[in-house]
């Protein structure tokens, strides 16, 4: 059996109503999908809210799933779209600017803070961009999008794009 049936076979099987069927789906694809989550979110907590939010509409939307892509490129596509809506939603909450680089004192290198030897985590960096940055900057250095389709997904324009991802890359820097 291929693997365009095994998905349609999970799929229809967890409409179903097959639990057993719907926790492969999870164990096949949680880790990818929370990473993506926490990474898009800028937080763990956020992340398994997200995470479970995305599951539970990949089950309402399964019917949908028509086998024309991988599963999990289905299911990930999902939950790169219900990431930007909650980006979106936050950011419609937000003031949203591009804040130069040295405007924001809280963001003070953690070793700074720390003891000198300590060795700061990729992940607990992201997380500490300002949120233009971190989604411009997962989209584009991690899940690897152009500019262009960046600019599309957040509705801000492609040199704000570039220029998030610039400054995300500096802001890094610093970190390290």
């Amino acid at each position: 059996m291929n693997t365009g049936t095994e998905d349609r076979d999970l799929a229809t099987r967890c409409q179903a109503g097959d639990a057993g069927a719907f926790e492969t789906l999870y164990r096949q694809h949680a880790a990818r999908l929370y990473t993506l989550a926490c990474r898009m979110s800028g937080s763990t907590e956020d992340g398994e809210d997200l995470l479970q939010e995305i599951f539970l509409q990949a089950h309402r939307k399964l019917g949908s799933f028509k086998g024309d892509a991988a599963l999990g490129t289905w299911l990930y596509r999902l939950a790169l779209n219900h990431c930007l809506d909650y980006v979106r939603s936050r950011q419609a909450k937000m003031d949203k600017r591009t804040d130069p680089l040295d405007q924001d004192g809280a963001f003070e290198p953690v070793a700074r803070r720390e003891t000198p030897n300590a060795r700061l985590d990729l992940e607990r960096a992201i997380e500490r961009l300002p949120p233009g940055c971190r989604e411009a900057f997962v989209l584009h250095d991690v899940e690897g999008f152009g500019h262009k389709d960046i600019a599309s997904m957040l509705g801000i324009a492609e040199g704000t794009s570039k220029s998030q991802v610039f400054k995300a890359r500096q802001k890094l820097r610093a970190q390290l």
